[in-house]
């Protein structure tokens, strides 16, 4: 199979680092030269693609591609790939599946409850109402086409690098408690898994949770971060008062439970990281925050 991805970021990056050797041939997008360069070395093949100007070669990519994998957003409320090259990617002979990487911010707030594919999306942000319309706009390409188009909702991403250990030991981690709210979180290297087996059994437009199994408090997962690093946590912070950013003071807007059921009847999936300890453990074991703190340490010496 040839891939091509529309956004050679965290996720993607990981997915060809563990299952590149699939491919006859891998390439894809970034915005700038900067951004492709960790891949000089390693095969994939990069072709600019940003809101304003793309590369004239991505159609002769697409051409070849048997799979396409959409890892970019919606910009100024469109989806970027669809506003370029949807009329393309309807008239391909070769692609057999197409993958669109969305968010579990699309179903809005449910209060705590539990949440499954079958539950109405009710987005609360603009971000994911144009998340959501981006979703439909794919499904409906593939209806029209009679492509074969995978949406996969995402917790909230962690792994190697991006992970509560990391903020531990850099100083940036804060212990925020907000009564009763509780995240999914996913390891980036479920995901890939995830992608992988959704590209060896494709279902015509499918819905995916990709989540792990135990939604919990966000301030649970600081707390045991500390407990690997074998320090204090940092003190609790009372929602209100938290420093953060619009867009992640937006994330606490909604409170739900993810139910991933369907990536296990469907794909035959099994979490190598069913929660975030299973997560934290093997990133700790893996040396992520130990080394940062030591190099904090060495720095301050």
């Amino acid at each position: 199979m040839n891939l091509f991805i529309f956004g050679l970021g965290y996720t993607a990056r990981r997915f060809i680092g563990a299952y590149g050797d699939r491919f006859a041939r891998i390439s894809g997008t970034s915005r700038s030269p900067e951004d492709s360069q960790p891949f000089e070395s390693s095969g994939p093949s990069t072709y600019g693609f940003s809101d304003t100007d793309f590369d004239p070669r991505i159609p002769d990519q697409l051409d070849a591609a048997d799979a396409l994998l959409v890892c970019v957003p919606p910009t100024g409320g469109e989806d970027p790939v669809l506003r370029r090259f949807a009329a393309h990617i309807a008239s391909s002979s070769r692609l057999r599946w197409i993958g669109y990487l969305s968010t579990v911010g699309v179903y809005g707030d449910a209060q705590g409850g539990w949440i499954d594919e079958r539950s109405p999306p009710d987005p609360g942000t603009p971000r994911s109402r144009h998340r959501l319309a981006a979703e439909r706009q794919w499904l409906a390409l593939g209806e029209r086409a009679s492509l074969s188009i995978q949406i996969f909702r995402l917790a909230g991403i962690y792994g190697p690098g991006r992970n509560a250990l990391q903020r531990i030991a850099d100083g940036t981690a804060q212990r925020i408690v907000k009564p009763g709210q509780v995240f999914n979180r996913i390891h980036v290297d479920d995901i890939a898994q995830v992608l992988l087996s959704s590209m060896e059994r494709p279902s015509r437009n499918t819905i995916y949770n990709v989540a792990d199994d135990e939604p919990g408090p966000p301030q649970d997962v600081i707390t045991y971060a500390a407990q690997l690093l074998g320090c204090p946590p940092p003190p609790e912070v009372p929602f209100e008062e938290a420093d953060l950013t619009p867009m992640a003071r937006s994330f606490y807007e909604d409170n739900k439970r993810i139910r991933n059921t369907r990536i296990k009847t469907d794909l035959g999936g099994t979490l190598r990281y069913p929660t975030f300890r299973h997560g934290l453990k093997a990133l700790y074991d893996a040396g992520e925050g130990r080394l940062s703190r030591r190099d904090t340490t060495l720095r301050e010496e």
